[in-house]
């Protein structure tokens, strides 16, 4: 006679699972694939995936309140999220999240993580084939955040968590809290707890209440902004204590690399922007059972931003078109305190800057002169508006290019003769 699969052949298949989904551990520590709740604990994005896990102290993208609620408000763009991570034996999980940074009003995030595993065969105790089943998690996380100071932010996660194995199936309500420290320019100390209060979930007979998770972390800005080196520690429940560290660096304003340390394991990656508000990340890493690959798509929209646009593109201050003029548009969390337009030659050099107190005007005009009044080089200069508000903070907007161009077009021109 076949029986039903037996409840300590559910957990096995389920750990199976999990263990597929959960990063790296260190060789000598204690694993924690087994404990309620590892799969979500051990998840990684792909930008952080590149950075060897260390995200506490960022945590600034729609799916960082997973490591730290309280960075979201250092985020300056709404953000619109999805990710996808192929395991193994069929494992897979998937996230969407939405991120809405706030300045006087709080900041609020809603997410959304799945783990589903491949398809286990059933048997009985006579090892008969009864089919097959699978197991899913999916989480559901509402984050709620604000800056208390210009130096320090707290925030909260409220947890929903769905499990399903085979016909079992069980819910569960927990909750995260974690802040943000920013003592010095460039400089975050971020910690977090995860899993106050649960969640606890019954699959069939006996709870499981997932173990408190807690994270702490340095990350310090290098190279004028364009670089990040980060450091971060964590330990759930009983778990042996992991280490993650990683380093960031945009080689240009559309395209950033990763690399990154997950205890004893590397791990890399790269983001490119094809657009100001599209970004294209990707993060793998190495793993016992081989590599672990996982894509994600960003879309950036609103919020807090400064931004440019030369019209016409290129001019020329001896012909029709003598000057260019650039408009200003900016939204700052505080109050402006004063605002930054320089154009800088192809050497890296600023021939001209434009700058004022308080809100930058609607649009500057260019005629294509240095400083001190000089007509400049043809060629193409590189422009960035740069608003600080009182609080200190900075926004960038993204580099654009103008071209001077006095010499006209070239070629030549047939002569035809009368005879």
């Amino acid at each position: 006679m076949r029986r039903p699969l037996r409840r300590s052949q559910l957990q096995a298949w389920a750990v199976a699972a999990v263990l597929c989904a959960a990063p790296a551990h260190a060789a000598t520590g204690q694993a924690d694939g087994g404990q309620p709740g590892a799969w979500l604990a051990g998840y990684t994005s792909a930008r952080t995936l590149g950075l060897g896990g260390a995200f506490v102290a960022n945590a600034d993208d729609a799916l960082g309140a997973l490591w730290n609620p309280a960075g979201m408000p250092d985020m300056d763009r709404y953000e619109l999220r999805f990710e996808n991570a192929r395991l193994f034996e069929g494992t897979s999980v998937n996230a969407a999240a939405l991120a809405l940074p706030g300045s006087r009003l709080p900041s609020f995030g809603l997410a959304m993580v799945s783990l589903r595993s491949g398809d286990f065969e059933r048997t009985n105790e006579m090892n008969d084939a009864l089919g097959t089943f699978h197991e899913g998690e999916t989480a559901y996380v509402f984050t709620m955040a604000k800056s208390v100071t210009q130096k320090f932010a707290l925030g909260a996660n409220v947890k929903v968590l769905q499990q399903t194995v085979e016909d079992f199936s069980a819910g569960g309500v927990g909750f995260d809290l974690g802040a943000v420290v920013r003592p010095a320019a460039g400089l975050r100390i971020g910690a977090s707890i995860a899993n106050l209060g649960g969640p606890k979930l019954t699959l069939r007979d006996t709870p499981e209440t997932f173990p408190t998770g807690l994270r702490g972390g340095i990350s310090y800005q290098v190279l004028g902004g364009r670089g990040l080196v980060a450091a971060e520690v964590d330990r759930t429940g009983d778990a042996a204590v992991q280490l993650h560290a990683g380093a960031e660096y945009w080689v240009q304003s559309g395209l950033a690399l990763r690399v990154g340390m997950l205890d004893d394991r590397a791990s890399g990656g790269f983001s490119y922007r094809f657009a100001p508000q599209y970004q294209v990340d990707y993060g793998v890493a190495d793993h016992a059972l081989g590599l672990t690959h996982r894509v994600a798509l960003a879309y950036r929209f609103a919020g807090f931003f400064a931004s440019s646009q030369a019209a016409p593109e290129a001019f020329s201050p001896t012909g029709e078109r003598a000057t260019t003029q650039i408009q200003l548009v900016s939204r700052t969390k505080g109050d402006a305190e004063r605002w930054t337009l320089d154009l800088v030659n192809k050497s890296g050099e600023t021939v001209r800057r434009f700058s004022g107190p308080g809100v930058p005007p609607a649009h500057v005009e260019w005629d294509g002169k240095d400083e001190t009044g000089l007509p400049l080089a043809d060629g193409t200069y590189v422009y960035r508006l740069v608003v600080v508000d009182k609080q200190g903070r900075m926004l960038a907007g993204s580099p654009r290019r103008v071209e001077i161009s006095t010499a006209g077009p070239q070629g030549e021109v047939p002569m035809v003769t009368t005879p």
